[in-house]
């Protein structure tokens, strides 16, 4: 069985470690490096301690170029700066999980052209791929909940609301992450501003053409919840199509793409967290449809999906390192 060598960029962060989590049991890659300027050295379950007793590795300082893949779980805007600074050989596949490279405008840069790596819509072109944009947490969610429609044409005006846990803010300390500000609390940020829309809108008009010339197609109103881990999306609009249709309409898109389901009956944020699941609840209420999507969003919003990626492009099974399973309680 052939194995593959896989580098982690800003591996101590949220993304970095569950790329390490997922990695060091899937039974086709190994960890050449987890790159950490501050950490090296250290045990990497010396920051990721739910890593204890799973591994010995450590933080590396430097980058090599033995290699198949290489992930970049840096900040948004660092991605750039640190190909910039690093020469990585054509041969190696980089998949991007910062948001630098995911507009059509930005995806191609020193001589590599990046395809946005959401597999439920570039399935086929991800397989040929050499590198890879990664989508944001709150865009998959999103975007997952509405390409059956956009690609039947159906899409009207958009209003979607959107909960996440205190992870998707990152690692790095904010007064909003603080446990003391999170706890018993929520609040409305980026109102209709959100910087996922753009990547949303994108994604929306490549199946639906001309979607993103309305005023504001897509209303997005995201929150801060009082938990880690899990999106939770309702997305709301008008259509005359009855509720079999659109059962039939999601259930023929997503058949043969396995992390996606529709869910008959309401669903719930610990259904997907700690998976690289999205669900979907689907509501129809005289013209007014809503659709629930929920996911994990540092898996299936991140490192997960980041994997599935790359199983894709080193055409290995889809599913491989990521069957996953939800923790109920």
């Amino acid at each position: 069985m052939a194995r593959f060598r896989v580098g982690i960029a800003g591996a101590a962060g949220y993304t970095g470690g569950e790329l390490i989590r997922i990695l060091i049991n899937h039974p086709q890659v190994e960890i050449s490096f987890a790159h950490s300027n501050s950490n090296s050295g250290n045990l990497v379950s010396s920051v990721h301690g739910d890593l204890a007793g799973e591994t010995d590795l450590k933080f590396a300082d430097e980058f090599t170029q033995d290699i198949d893949v290489l992930f970049l779980c840096v900040g948004h805007g660092e991605a750039k700066k640190l190909l910039d600074q690093q020469s990585f050989d054509q041969r190696i596949r980089i998949i991007d999980l910062s948001q630098d490279f995911r507009l059509k405008k930005n995806s191609a840069f020193q001589g590599r052209e990046f395809i946005y790596g959401l597999p439920e819509l570039n399935r086929e072109e991800i397989r040929k791929a050499r590198n890879i944009a990664n989508p944001g947490c709150f865009a998959s969610s999103i975007e997952l909940g509405l390409l059956p429609l956009a690609k039947a044409g159906l899409l009207t005006e958009v209003y979607s609301t959107g909960i996440t846990g205190s992870t998707g803010a990152g690692q790095s300390f904010s007064a909003s992450s603080h446990f003391s500000w999170r706890s018993n609390n929520i609040q409305a940020y980026k109102t209709l501003t959100h910087q996922h829309l753009h990547e949303i809108q994108q994604t929306l008009d490549s199946l639906q053409p001309g979607f993103s010339d309305k005023d504001m197609p897509l209303s997005f109103v995201p929150w801060r919840g009082d938990f880690t881990r899990g999106i939770f999306i309702s997305s709301q609009l008008r259509t005359d199509l009855a509720a079999e249709e659109i059962n039939t309409l999601y259930n023929d898109y997503f058949h043969d793409h396995p992390f996606v389901h529709i869910s008959p009956t309401p669903i719930f944020l610990k259904q997907v967290v700690n998976t690289n699941k999205c669900l979907i609840q689907l509501e129809k209420v005289g013209t007014r449809l809503v659709i629930h999507s929920i996911l994990d969003n540092l898996l299936k919003g991140a490192s997960g999906q980041a994997v599935q990626n790359m199983n894709l492009m080193l055409g290995l099974e889809e599913t491989v390192g990521l069957k996953l399973k939800a923790n109920a309680f």
